[in-house]
């Protein structure tokens, strides 16, 4: 059963070999980041499963030992999710690089030291609708008898006039119930998030984090936020359970 989560956000820039000249803007969000794995680490998981949004191409399951890089943002910057694990080379997964979130989970993960539970991730794509989430959940929650996730995911992208999705009114109050819900581990309020709406602002986490909710169905976990705010008129959201 799930016994522990963290909500991280995933833009490439939280990585500040990306970020550049830029890095110390989000400082406070990696800092919180750095606490929300501290109680996964905590939770003294058997299995920790990273969920996060990706597109066609890295949509399903990425074993422990699957590699990414950040080659595509303009950085030589190769990461690896958890352990290194023997190829399977009859897999079909055996070839497939980590999306963009689960690279950045994974050096999130390195940057931290983990190595406290094996580490698998799920890569999943926003159109995804609530109930296929819900249960993609429930069927991680089950996979051990201590499970923790690190869910990646982004707030809407529509908060500023600079923001990737211009300024939209509604983006606001989307992102301060998505932080209310988050903060206080309200399974019932994730599960009730607009996807329409959701794609319409650019939000990146909504699936991510209905995935969550449906593992941490019956699981009776508090939860703390951590850290919200939307520089670059992005939200971003930090938040832990246990």
């Amino acid at each position: 059963m799930l016994v522990a989560a963290a909500v991280c956000p995933c833009p490439p820039l939280l990585v500040p070999d990306v970020a550049a000249g830029a890095a110390s803007e989000l400082d406070a969000a990696r800092a919180a980041c750095t606490d929300a794995l501290g109680v996964l680490a905590a939770s003294r998981p058997d299995l920790l499963v990273v969920v996060g949004p990706a597109e066609q191409s890295g949509r399903g399951p990425h074993p422990e030992g699957t590699r990414g890089s950040f080659a595509g943002f303009g950085v030589d910057l190769a990461v690896r999710l958890g352990r290194e694990s023997a190829p399977d080379t009859g897999s079909d997964t055996a070839d497939r690089q980590l999306p963009a979130s689960l690279a950045v989970a994974a050096w999130l993960l390195e940057r931290t030291g983990w190595s406290d539970a094996p580490v698998e991730g799920v890569g999943v794509g926003e159109p995804l609708e609530a109930e296929r989430c819900l249960r993609t959940g429930a069927q991680l929650g089950a996979r051990a008898e201590r499970v923790a996730l690190l869910v990646m995911g982004d707030a809407s992208a529509c908060r500023t006039l600079k923001a990737p999705g211009y300024l939209d009114e509604r983006a606001v109050g989307f992102d301060a119930e998505a932080a209310r819900a988050l903060g206080t581990a309200d399974v019932e309020a994730l599960k009730a998030l607009d996807a329409e709406l959701a794609q319409e602002l650019k939000v990146a986490g909504r699936a991510p984090w209905q995935v969550l909710a449906g593992a941490a169905e019956g699981a009776g976990l508090a939860g703390a936020l951590l850290y919200d705010d939307a520089p670059y008129g992005v939200g971003y959201i930090v938040a832990a359970w246990s």
